[in-house]
C-alpha cells in the first residue's frame, strides 16, 4: 500500500501549494480579531435522531464540537476519551481497544471469539461497532463527537447496552468552496519523531450537489525499546528415588534476541481518507453516499515489561500489526408530507493481520511443567528427526470482519406537542478468524495435521445477526412538562463454526494412560481440543473412535477453509452446521422532563439495554446468555448568564443482571459464562464558562461498581467457597473510581490576529486490572495518574501556528495491564500513555 500512502501525501502537499495563492486572494490580512470564531460554541446533536441543542436533550450526553476538537488537536480515540468522564477502556495496541462506560466492565473482553461490545460506536448514521476492537477512526474535519452514557437500547440497539459514542463528520456544503491543511511535527521523550499532515476540500459541483474530500497521514513515534536478552529452557531432567522425573536443570536450549533489538520499537503509521457526495434531488430529498478508507501499520508492542526496565521489553520474534478498513455508506433523507424519512445503510470491510512474539508463553509453560521435564521432556517439542528444538512461539493472526447494516426510520414534526420516532433495523456482521501458533521446525507428529510447524490453530467463522423494530414517542403534558416512552423489540441470532486446538501429540494420553503407538487415531491423543474432537461421517468424534477401539468412518471435510477438519459444529443428518444461539426481547426507556424556565431543565430516566448471548469457541462449553442492564437516573442541565455558563450533571444507579464474564480457561483460550449481578452507582458532571477571552471547561465522574454475589469458576458456585474467583462486593475492573479533566484557554487580540495559551489537565484514580482477586493481584493495579497538556499559539482569520507539549510531566499513566500468557501469572505488561511529546503545528484555511 506504499502507493496509496504516497498518493495521500502527494495530494495533501499539492492542495497546500494550490491553496496559498487562493488564500491570499480570499482574505485580506487586516481582518479583525472579532471575525474569528468564538471559543464558546452552540452544539447541536442528533442523539435522539433529531437535530437538537445539547442543552435541550434530556439524557446524559457530552459532546466535543468542531472548535474544541481543533483547539485540542484531537486525532484519535485515546485523546478524546480523556475528556469523556464516563468512558474507560482497555487496549494492548492500536486497533485492539475495548470501550466501557459507567463502570459496566467485567474485563477480558475484546477477543474475536468473545462477547459483543457493551458500548456502541457510530460513524454518522451507521454503526461501526466491531467484535475485535473499536474502530479507531482518525479524527479530522469532524463536526462533533457525542458520548451518550447509559443504556441506549431503544434507538441504538444491541451493542449500546452501556452507552454509545458517535462521530459526526462535516457534510458537503453547496454554498461555497472551502478547504484547509494542517501540518504537525513532534518529538517524543525517550522515543523518536512523528508528525502528521491533514487536508480537506469542499467543492460545490452545482447549486444542488457538493463533494467533500478528506485525506490524512500520521506517524506516531515509538518510545518502547526492545533490549537484548536471553531465555534458557529446561534441558537435563532430574529424577526421584523411583527413577521418575521430578524436575529439570535449565541447561537446555538458550536463545537470544540480538536480531530484534531496536530502540523506539513501537511506531505506527496511519493514512487514509473520506469522501462524501451530497446531492439535493429536490427541496425535500437529499442523497449522501460516502466512503471511508483507513489503514494503519504498527510495529513492536505498546506495553512494557517492568521486570526488564522502564519502557523496555525483551522480545524474540518480529512483531507488527496491519489494520485496514473500508466503509461505503448511503444516507437518504427526505419528507413524506411533513414527516421526516431517513434511510441509512452501510457495508464495512475490515482486515487485520498481526505477528506477535509468544516467547513468554513458552517460558511460562516450561516453568509450569519443570517438575516433569519442561517443554522438551513433557511436550516433546521435537523435529522430524527426534531432536529437541527451540520452543519459542510466534502467533500469526488474521481477522476478516464484514458488517452490513440498514435502518429505515420516520419522525413526526419536531414542533408538534406529540412527537414520534420509529423505525426498522437489521445488521449482519461476520468474522473469519485465523490464529496460527507457530514453532519453526516443529515435527509433523506434533503439528496440527496438514500444517507443519503449527502447534495450535484456530480457524473459525463467526456470524452475529440482529433484527429490531423501535420507537419513541414524546408528549408535551404542558409547556414545562414532557413525557417520553420508547421501546425496541429485538431478535439476535449468533453462530460459530470451525476448528480450534492441537493436532497430534506423541505423549501419553492423560485420559487413559496408554502410550503412543503409530495408530491412525494418534491424532485423538492430544486432549479434548484439536483433532481429538473432529467429527466423523457417522457423527462421532475421532476421540470417541479411538477410545472405543477404532472404526473406519472418515473425517468430514473442513467447514472452514484452511483447517484440517471441524470440531466446533453441530452434527445434523450427516452434515455439520454452525453452533448457534438466539434470543429475543424488549428494551425500554421512560423519561420525564421538566423545564421550569429557559436555561433550566431537569429529567428522570428509567431505561434498559442488553448484549446478545453467543457461542463459546470451545465446543464442550455451553453457550452464554444475553446480559441486561437497568438504569435509573436523575439529571439536570443549566444554562446561565446569557449562555456564558453551562452546568450539567446526572446521578444514576444501574443493575447489571447475570453479566457476561470472559476469562482464559484451559489452553489459554477464552471461555464466556454468565456471572452474578452487579450494582453500579455514580455521578457525572460537566461545566463550561466563558469570561471574555477566557474559556474554562471541566468534566468529572464518580463510579462505584461492585458485584452483588460471589463470582465463581462456574455459573453455579459449589458452596464451600473453594471456587470463588471474586467474593460479593468486589469492585468491577478497569473503571477508575474518580475521573476528572479540565481545560482552560485564554485568547487576546494582537494586531490583526489573536494570541492564545491553553492547557488541559486530566486525572484518574486507580483501578483493578481484573475482576478475579488472585489474577488482579498477579497483574497489579492500574495506578492513578495526572497528566497535562500546554499550548501557545497565534491565529489569523485563516492561519494558525502553535507550539505544544503533551504529557508535560512525562507521567507513566497506566491505560491497561496484560500478560501474553493469560493463564499464567508471569511478566505483567503495562500499557502507558505516550511520554511527553513536544511539537509544532501550523494550519491554513482557504
Amino acid at each position: 500500500m506504499n502507493s496509496v500512502r504516497r498518493a495521500v501525501i502527494s495530494g495533501l502537499l499539492a492542495s497546500t501549494a494550490l491553496s496559498l495563492p487562493a488564500m491570499a486572494q480570499a482574505q485580506d490580512a487586516q481582518s479583525s480579531a472579532s471575525d474569528l470564531p468564538p471559543d464558546q460554541e452552540e452544539i447541536v446533536v442528533t442523539a435522539q435522531k433529531r437535530d437538537e441543542n445539547i442543552q435541550s436533550v434530556p439524557i446524559s450526553i457530552q459532546a466535543i464540537g468542531t472548535r474544541k476538537l481543533d483547539q485540542l488537536n484531537i486525532s484519535n480515540f485515546n485523546e478524546y476519551t480523556q475528556l469523556l468522564p464516563s468512558v474507560a477502556f482497555q487496549t494492548t495496541q492500536p486497533g485492539s481497544t475495548t470501550v466501557y462506560m459507567r463502570g459496566v466492565a467485567s474485563g477480558g473482553d475484546g477477543n474475536h471469539s468473545g462477547s459483543l461490545p457493551s458500548v456502541g460506536s457510530y460513524l454518522d448514521e451507521q454503526p461501526v461497532t466491531t467484535i475485535g476492537g473499536t474502530l479507531d477512526v482518525h479524527i479530522y474535519d469532524v463536526a462533533r463527537i457525542e458520548s451518550l452514557a447509559g443504556p441506549q437500547g431503544t434507538l441504538y440497539g444491541a451493542s449500546s447496552q452501556a452507552g454509545t459514542i458517535r462521530i459526526i463528520t462535516n457534510k458537503p456544503d453547496t454554498n461555497a468552496f472551502e478547504g484547509r491543511v494542517d501540518i504537525e511535527g513532534n518529538t517524543v521523550s525517550h522515543g523518536g519523531q512523528g508528525g502528521k499532515i491533514e487536508g480537506m476540500i469542499n467543492t460545490p459541483l452545482s447549486p444542488w450537489a457538493a463533494l467533500r474530500v478528506v485525506g490524512f497521514y500520521q506517524r506516531d513515534a515509538g518510545y518502547i525499546d526492545n533490549v537484548a536478552g536471553t531465555r534458557t529452557f529446561c534441558g537435563t531432567p532430574t529424577f526421584d528415588q523411583n527413577g521418575d522425573i521430578n524436575g529439570c536443570i535449565k541447561d537446555g536450549i538458550s536463545v537470544k534476541n540480538d536480531a530484534f533489538v531496536e530502540d523506539n520499537y513501537n511506531d505506527t503509521e496511519t493514512w487514509g481518507g473520506r469522501a462524501a457526495l451530497k446531492v439535493d434531488l429536490d427541496d425535500n430529498w437529499t442523497v449522501t453516499p460516502a466512503v471511508l478508507y483507513q489503514e494503519s501499520r504498527s510495529h513492536g508492542v505498546y506495553g512494557y515489561d517492568p521486570q526488564v526496565g522502564d519502557l523496555e521489553v525483551q522480545h524474540f520474534y518480529p512483531e507488527n500489526r496491519k489494520d485496514r478498513f473500508i466503509q461505503g455508506a448511503l444516507t437518504i433523507e427526505g419528507k413524506i408530507g411533513n414527516w421526516d424519512v431517513t434511510y441509512a445503510g452501510a457495508y464495512l470491510d475490515r482486515k487485520a493481520y498481526s505477528s506477535t512474539d509468544y516467547t513468554d508463553y513458552s517460558e511460562a509453560y516450561d516453568n509450569l511443567y519443570a517438575s516433569v521435564g519442561g517443554l522438551a521432556g513433557y511436550f516433546y517439542y521435537q523435529d522430524n528427526a527426534g531432536n529437541t528444538i527451540d520452543p519459542r512461539q510466534r502467533v500469526i493472526g488474521t481477522d476478516h470482519f464484514k458488517k452490513t447494516s440498514q435502518e429505515l426510520r420516520v419522525a413526526s414534526p419536531s414542533e408538534d406537542p406529540f412527537r414520534l420516532v420509529a423505525g426498522l433495523f437489521y445488521q449482519r456482521q461476520s468474522n473469519l478468524i485465523h490464529q496460527d501458533y507457530q514453532i519453526p521446525g516443529l515435527g509433523d507428529d506434533v503439528s496440527v495435521n496438514g500444517s507443519p510447524g503449527t502447534l495450535w490453530l484456530t480457524q473459525q467463522h463467526r456470524v452475529d445477526k440482529d433484527y429490531a423494530m423501535f420507537g419513541e414517542a414524546s408528549l408535551d403534558l404542558s409547556s414545562k412538562l414532557t413525557f417520553t416512552a420508547g421501546a425496541r423489540a429485538y431478535i439476535y441470532d449468533n453462530s460459530l463454526i470451525g476448528f480450534f486446538g492441537f493436532g497430534r501429540n506423541p505423549g501419553v494420553d492423560p485420559a487413559d494412560g496408554r502410550p503412543y503407538t503409530a495408530s491412525p487415531f494418534n491424532a485423538a491423543r492430544s486432549s479434548r481440543t484439536g483433532m481429538a474432537g473432529c467429527y466423523l461421517a457417522d457423527g462421532t468424534t475421532l476421540r470417541d473412535a479411538y477410545l472405543n477401539g477404532g472404526n473406519t468412518a472418515a473425517l468430514l471435510p473442513a467447514a472452514v477453509s484452511g483447517s484440517p477438519c471441524t470440531n466446533l459444529a453441530t452434527y445434523q443428518s450427516g452434515k455439520l452446521i454452525p453452533k448457534a444461539t438466539e434470543g429475543q426481547g424488549v428494551t425500554y426507556r421512560f423519561n420525564l422532563t421538566y423545564k421550569p424556565s429557559d436555561g433550566l431543565l431537569f429529567y428522570a430516566v428509567a431505561s434498559s439495554g442488553f448484549r446478545p448471548g453467543g457461542i463459546n469457541r470451545r465446543g464442550d462449553v455451553a453457550p452464554y446468555d444475553a446480559d441486561k442492564l437497568y438504569n435509573y437516573e436523575l439529571g439536570w442541565k443549566t444554562t446561565l448568564a446569557g449562555g456564558k455558563l453551562r452546568f450539567n450533571g446526572a446521578i444514576y444507579q444501574q443493575q447489571w443482571k447475570a453479566f457476561q464474564f470472559s476469562f482464559l480457561g484451559p489452553n489459554s483460550f477464552t471461555i464466556i459464562q454468565n456471572g452474578p449481578d452487579a450494582r453500579i452507582r455514580g455521578i457525572e458532571m460537566d461545566a463550561n464558562a466563558t469570561f471574555g477571552g477566557l474559556n474554562l471547561t471541566a468534566a468529572g465522574s464518580y463510579t462505584d461498581a461492585k458485584t452483588r454475589q460471589d463470582l465463581c469458576e462456574t455459573q453455579t458456585c459449589i458452596g464451600d467457597g473453594s471456587d470463588i474467583l471474586a467474593p460479593a462486593g468486589t469492585r468491577l475492573p478497569v473503571t477508575p473510581r474518580f475521573k476528572i479533566s479540565g481545560t482552560a484557554r485564554y485568547a487576546v487580540p494582537v494586531g490583526s490576529g489573536r494570541a492564545y495559551v491553553q492547557g488541559l489537565i486530566a486525572h484518574q484514580s486507580s483501578a483493578s486490572s481484573d475482576i478475579r482477586v488472585e489474577k488482579a493481584a498477579a497483574l497489579g493495579r492500574l495506578q492513578p495518574y495526572t497528566t497535562g497538556n500546554l499550548a501557545v499559539g497565534f491565529e489569523l482569520s485563516r492561519y494558525t501556528f502553535e507550539l505544544f507539549s503533551q504529557n508535560i510531566w512525562d507521567e507513566r499513566g497506566e491505560i491497561s495491564r496484560f500478560q501474553e500468557c493469560g493463564a499464567c501469572d508471569q511478566r505483567p505488561y503495562i500499557v502507558p500513555i505516550t511520554p511527553r511529546t513536544i511539537g509544532i503545528r501550523a494550519g491554513a484555511k482557504f
